[in-house]
């Protein structure tokens, strides 16, 4: 049974990603107005982020990240200790949007001086999240379908993905990523910086 956030308090990982997303704010000098104009995210949602009192959604997230020019694991990664050349499935930070049934695993983390890293995806069946843009313009994924099937729409174009089937693109729009069902998904994302 879930207990009350008042009861436990605010989850660790988003105690440490609200204070580093108020970090980056100050660094720039930036009001939570200001911030939510260049996001799109009203300021009362940005304040609960920052303090812990929600939990981000990736579609918030990834409207962060695009005003800060990193990606969701880079941001993810600067809330962790630095990240070992080695990480064992047990370290591997699990991150999950309740709300849209969403769980990402990072299991290769950004890393000072790599471009890539390596992301597990996993949706329910029903499950639609849609980013209105890319975190990094030019960003390279390529997803591939370890289970189930996966609907991805970018650049205005849905891409129909079965087991084993791969997709190649950059990203400089638009994307979402829909399980269809009846069956959950479960894909690896391989992100390269430009």
């Amino acid at each position: 049974m879930k207990q009350d956030v008042a009861e436990t308090g605010p989850d660790p990982v988003d105690s440490r990603l609200g204070a580093r997303l108020a970090e980056l704010r100050a660094e720039r000098g930036w009001s939570l107005g200001e911030l939510a104009e260049r996001s799109g995210v009203s300021r009362s949602t940005l304040s609960r982020a920052e303090r812990a009192e929600i939990s981000p959604t990736a579609s918030l997230l990834n409207r962060l990240c695009s005003v800060y020019g990193r990606t969701m694991s880079q941001l993810l990664s600067e809330v962790e200790a630095e990240p070992a050349l080695l990480v064992p499935a047990a370290e591997q930070q699990v991150w999950e949007d309740r709300a849209s049934g969403f769980v990402r695993r990072s299991v290769s983390p950004p890393h000072t001086g790599l471009r890539g890293e390596l992301v597990e995806g996993r949706l329910t069946a029903g499950a639609d999240i849609g980013y209105d843009r890319p975190p990094v313009p030019g960003l390279e994924q390529h997803i591939w379908v370890l289970e189930g099937a996966l609907d991805v729409t970018a650049q205005d174009v849905e891409h129909h993905l079965d087991t084993g089937d791969c997709l190649r693109l950059r990203v400089w729009g638009p994307t979402r990523f829909r399980c269809a069902g009846p069956d959950d998904v479960r894909y690896v994302l391989a992100v390269v910086l430009p």
